[in-house]
């Protein structure tokens, strides 16, 4: 009975960090595309980071984004298939960091997922640069993501060679 209390426990710091992610990231888009234009920039600290208003049509750094409409359905299926590894994981991981890793991930795949669903794109606002090297344009789910991936190798794959 002990594992399936642990497993209970681990789930439900998956799905609170997924939940908030994605709740943080749905809000933050909200509130970029109801105050800026589309494509418009706004400094927040010069030369290095502004608001922006973007829609990226594709996956990350724009990738397939002239494809054809099939890309919306394959990107919003491959986000279907990633949440569902990501709980068949959580079932099997033990430990706080790695179901806080992958609620990181899955929240960030949801955050997308919906602004795939509702409109066929999704909203990049933060727009990190110095000089004229600009990085793709980015969002909160992204950064979850980034974060979650960051944190699963460190708790999945360094902390599992201390064992």
């Amino acid at each position: 009975m002990r594992g399936g209390i642990e497993i209970r426990k681990n789930l439900r710091i998956l799905f609170a960090v997924a939940i908030a992610v994605a709740v943080i990231d749905q809000i933050t888009k909200t509130v970029v595309a109801t105050n800026l234009r589309l494509a418009e920039s706004v400094p927040v600290i010069p030369g290095l980071l502004n608001l922006v208003h973007y829609r990226n049509t594709g996956a990350a750094f724009s990738i397939l984004a002239s494809s054809g409409q099939w890309k919306t359905v394959f990107l919003a299926a491959t986000s279907v298939v990633a949440l569902i590894i990501i709980y068949i994981v959580a079932r099997q991981a033990k430990g706080r960091g790695r179901s806080a890793a992958l609620g990181l991930i899955a929240g960030g795949a949801v955050g997308n997922l919906i602004d795939r669903l509702r409109f066929g794109y999704v909203v990049d606002f933060l727009d990190c640069y110095v000089g004229r090297y600009h990085w793709p344009a980015f969002n909160v789910a992204d950064s979850a993501i980034t974060a979650g991936v960051i944190l699963a190798f460190l708790v999945f794959c360094v902390r599992a060679g201390d064992s």
